[in-house]
């Protein structure tokens, strides 16, 4: 069966405007795999406007191993998805917000090549810094394959980076980071819960995107792999998420 990958980016697109969920593409694509998705990926990545980034999906070696994936998957982070500091996270304008902690880093040099190493990305990086990633599956509870999910641009949301440091002298993977919900701690992990190192995360993404003629850019920022569970939210929410060395960050729901 032909894929139209213009009308499933609509389709996707569509679910995120009426903020309403809808069956996985593969119920009746079937066949849909990981090359298509990425295509509808970029589908709608062509129409998101100015980009900001990139984000990690399934970093975790033991998610892999539960989904029967061996590497992670990669999505794109329109400018416009950001959200300030303090500002709160409108749930009405989304389907089903969760919410999960990352290291994100910022690029403080173009890097690019099938060859780059985590040494590589620590180097070419200006900043390091806790983030909350919001994630909201456009799929009825969160239901899909890896190929629908790639497809939905890896559920991207909203998300919030707090103020970087610099990445020198910091073990990322031995970093803990700890996710409160109104004051309760919800989930406990270090950096390395990112494919054993954040950094490695990373470099991963930039030899994918070479194999597709692309690569980061200096300024753009880079979520590397949720460190937890994601937790579901709702109105008068708070999500804290701490990272030893890189701060606190708070996001207040509404």
């Amino acid at each position: 069966m032909t894929v139209d990958v213009a009308a499933l980016a609509a389709r996707l697109s569509e679910a995120v405007a009426d903020r309403t969920p809808i069956g996985k593409l593969s119920d009746e694509y079937p066949d849909l795999d990981l090359p298509t998705a990425y295509r509808v990926q970029r589908a709608l990545r062509d129409s998101a406007g100015p980009l900001a980034g990139w984000k990690l999906g399934v970093t975790s070696r033991a998610k892999q191993k539960q989904v029967n994936v061996g590497e992670p998957i990669y999505g794109f982070l329109p400018a416009a998805g950001a959200l300030d500091l303090g500002e709160p996270l409108d749930t009405g304008a989304q389907i089903q917000p969760r919410c999960e902690p990352e290291i994100v880093f910022t690029l403080g040099r173009d890097l690019a090549g099938p060859h780059v190493t985590a040494a590589d990305v620590v180097a070419a990086s200006s900043g390091v810094a806790v983030g909350v990633e919001v994630l909201d599956s456009r799929y009825t509870d969160y239901g899909f394959t890896m190929a629908d999910v790639v497809a939905d641009n890896t559920s991207a949301a909203r998300y919030v980076v707090g103020a970087p440091v610099p990445p020198e002298g910091i073990d990322l993977r031995l970093v803990g980071v700890v996710l409160e919900k109104n004051g309760t701690v919800v989930a406990t992990a270090s950096g390395a819960a990112s494919l054993g190192h954040p950094a490695a995360a990373v470099a991963w993404l930039v030899r994918a995107l070479a194999a597709e003629g692309e690569g980061l850019r200096a300024g753009e920022i880079v979520l590397s792999g949720g460190l937890t569970a994601a937790v579901p939210v709702g109105p008068g929410d708070v999500v804290v998420a701490s990272i030893d060395r890189l701060g606190t960050l708070e996001l207040p729901c509404r």
